[in-house]
């Protein structure tokens, strides 16, 4: 039995449909020109002048070669060859095929000197041409860029950004596998100075267009750097909104304190490392209590004012089965959970020369994450309640007109590759804990639509809210909306996440105090957005997504694809040898060895309570061991042991057969031992007369 109101909202709906067909029948005739924003040197673009990569399949585009690509990088590294020729060259590329065969996208290409590689880009199809259906287009090209971005092939071309990465460190206080930067195990350590984190901040609002991104600090452990919390201040000081943290949460479990002077510093959210639910789904990190870790630093951090996002490395055969689980913890908490971030393996940093064997049986990708979120909790489908990211940018469009010409930044905007990353929006009721997908109860692609006309229409700040307001109420079904949820609960969520009526739902600048944080967070309604990024690797790699990157790093080379960065040609290792703070020898010697949690160490811990809900029935008492039945390795690290032992055993069977032979055999030691499997067995004497044929015959029936 619907509640009253679901019917009076049900009128409305069909009001707001009617005068919708009416606004936009005026609001289409001549059309504004697009405005050139403070914070751009070109004007907003139309819907139909935005730009796409080519999508469908079959289609080529340009990648690399897994095997060229780490000889070159190599060459670099030894000195061998000029890291500037990678700014001229197009090194190691090769062009790539993304075909459909079996039911299944893959991308399949072929070296001339290495031969051929595939891999899996989706298990579906329909998802997949559904994510590339409904992508809006590239966003602003970037200009008055040069200083920054410059880097040959892999050069971001599009867009404005949305997380700029800053890696203060590339220590680290774990020795995780996987790890895409391979922390801890290249020699040297690169650390940033004071000097160098604020010119990457000044030199990121320098070029156009200025983007109002999310500044993420990261690492290694970002927490190890002495000018963390300096960092974050100076971050909020010249202009940034969202600063956040990349963490492993060790340090914020282990001190409150640490937690109330990040926050004070002005950090709001902090990407948790968060494999699954209990110890033992965090057992391959090697840390023997990270789950108590986890759920330590939750809370310090949200008692703080932080708010807490999980971020999920999900590796097939190893923790796919917690997809579930860390959904449910996320329902169960509202409260304190905005945001899930599932984050498929990528095989790069310590697991670049993974296997096939275990590469094919680790791979997994945003389509299995979709269907794994179905299937393991019920929410969603695939091809009708998952969206590129990008979806997001006609309404960050919509933000950007409603702003006006004299906004001195633009909104975030999600604009990369619709094969980069995916979501899914669930409302939750904190009080009763009830959730729906937003699309259940939301036209989404008709409104994207109907957006997409207002934008270009390019009318004034009023017009452009009241076009808003009715195609967000003629797209709403409010029977199947959450029991308490209200239209004017939906309204209200657009304005607090776009700022459009200039409304005061809690200040997020500078300005931002205690009070501001509470206020944000007494909203009643969790618009619990769930992830999915993918980041490349040697075997998928793909151009056309590096070049419109919206999470660029920050580097004392300029601002590189988040993808290009850690794989790819590898910027990471020839940036940070270039700009080597000190060897690992030199370094201990100077500041001493920092603790480091690995091989079932445990993390001490003043309390390990916490005020989170835990069903027991999510909590995992057992590691995954699909990998264990099948025989194949879990991470880079047993690959080399099995290769190892392989080799001394193979070195001991040569020794024992050299035994055999001199005091079996009694052959002198000068004797060549060729083993009889490399011997390939002597083709027959061509037969000649009719009595050698019938000889010959005779002797191979015999």
């Amino acid at each position: 039995m619907h509640k009253p109101i679901k019917y009076v909202e049900k009128a409305l709906t069909y009001a707001a449909n009617a005068a919708w067909v009416v606004f936009d029948k005026v609001n289409s005739i001549n059309p504004n020109p697009s405005f050139t924003p403070k914070w751009s040197d070109k004007p907003l673009l139309k819907s139909w002048e935005k730009t796409k990569p080519p999508l469908g399949w079959p289609r080529e585009t340009d990648s690399l070669c897994p095997k060229c690509v780490p000889e070159v990088r190599k060459e670099i590294l030894e000195g061998k060859k000029d890291w500037k020729d990678l700014l001229h060259e197009k090194v190691g590329e090769i062009k790539a095929q993304i075909i459909e065969r079996d039911g299944k996208i893959l991308m399949v290409k072929e070296c001339p000197i290495h031969g051929k590689f595939e891999d899996v880009m989706s298990i579906d199809t329909e998802f997949f041409r559904h994510l590339e259906e409904v992508f809006p287009g590239r966003d602003i090209r970037a200009h008055n860029d040069e200083k920054l971005h410059n880097h040959g092939s892999s050069t971001i071309r599009h867009g404005r950004g949305s997380v700029l990465t800053i890696d203060l460190t590339n220590r680290c206080n774990m020795m995780c596998d996987p790890c895409f930067m391979d922390a801890n195990q290249v020699g040297f350590v690169h650390e940033l100075t004071w000097s160098d984190i604020k010119q990457l901040l000044d030199n990121a609002i320098s070029i156009k267009p200025r983007r109002q991104m999310s500044v993420q600090f990261s690492g290694g452990e970002p927490t190890l750097s002495p000018y963390f919390l300096d960092a974050i201040r100076y971050a909020r000081k010249v202009g940034y909104n969202s600063v956040q943290a990349a963490t492993n949460g060790i340090e914020f479990a282990k001190s409150p304190e640490f937690c109330r002077q990040a926050a004070e510093a002005g950090l709001r959210y902090v990407y948790l490392q968060f494999d699954g639910i209990g110890n033992a789904a965090n057992e391959h990190r090697k840390v023997g209590n990270l789950f108590d870790v986890k759920m330590r630093a939750i809370e310090n951090l949200w008692t703080a004012g932080v708010d807490i996002v999980p971020v999920t490395t999900i590796v097939n055969g190893i923790n796919n089965e917690q997809v579930g689980r860390i959904i449910q913890f996320a329902l169960d908490n509202p409260k304190r959970i905005p945001f899930l971030s599932f984050q498929p393996v990528s095989f790069t940093g310590r697991d670049e020369a993974v296997t096939d064997e275990r590469r094919h049986a680790q791979r997994y990708t945003l389509s299995h994450l979709a269907h794994d979120v179905k299937n393991q909790t019920g929410l969603g489908e695939p091809a009708r309640d998952w969206f590129p990211i990008s979806f997001m940018s006609t309404f960050s469009d919509w933000s950007d007109l409603v702003h006006g010409p004299e906004a001195t930044w633009g909104q975030l905007s999600c604009g990369c590759h619709p094969n980069c990353g995916v979501g899914m929006a669930v409302m939750v009721d904190k009080e009763t804990k009830e959730s729906a997908p937003v699309t259940a109860f939301l036209k989404a692609d008709r409104l994207a639509k109907d957006v997409q006309r207002i934008n270009d229409a390019a009318r004034g700040k009023w017009i452009s809210i009241l076009g808003m307001a009715l195609a967000v109420m003629r797209n709403y079904d409010p029977f199947k909306s959450p029991t308490h949820f209200k239209l004017i609960d939906l309204l209200r969520k657009f304005d607090k996440t776009f700022g459009a009526t200039g409304k005061n739902y809690g200040r997020v600048d500078g300005s931002r105090t205690r009070r501001d944080i509470d206020q944000r967070r007494s909203d009643r309604w969790n618009f619990l957005f769930i992830a999915g990024m993918w980041f490349q690797d040697l075997f998928n790699y793909d151009f056309r997504r590096t070049e419109q990157c919206i999470i660029p790093y920050a580097t004392q080379e300029g601002e590189i694809s988040f993808c290009a960065y850690n794989t790819g040609i590898g910027w990471r290792n020839i940036i940070e040898k270039m700009h080597m703070t000190a060897t690992l020898t030199k370094w201990y010697n100077e500041h001493g060895r920092h603790e480091i949690f690995a091989g079932g160490k445990h993390v001490k811990l003043s309390s390990v309570e916490h005020s989170m809900v835990l069903r027991d029935e999510i909590v995992t008492k057992e590691a995954q061991k699909d990998l264990d039945r099948l025989g194949i390795a879990k991470n880079a690290r047993e690959e080399k042991i099995r290769a190892r032992d392989a080799k001394l055993q193979a070195e001991e069977n040569a020794r024992m057969a050299r035994l055999y032979r001199k005091h079996v055999l009694k052959e002198p030691d000068n004797v060549e031992f060729v083993p009889l499997s490399s011997i390939a067995p002597a083709a027959p004497a061509k037969a000649t007369t009719p009595e050698e044929k019938k000889e010959e015959v005779g002797s191979f029936g015999d």
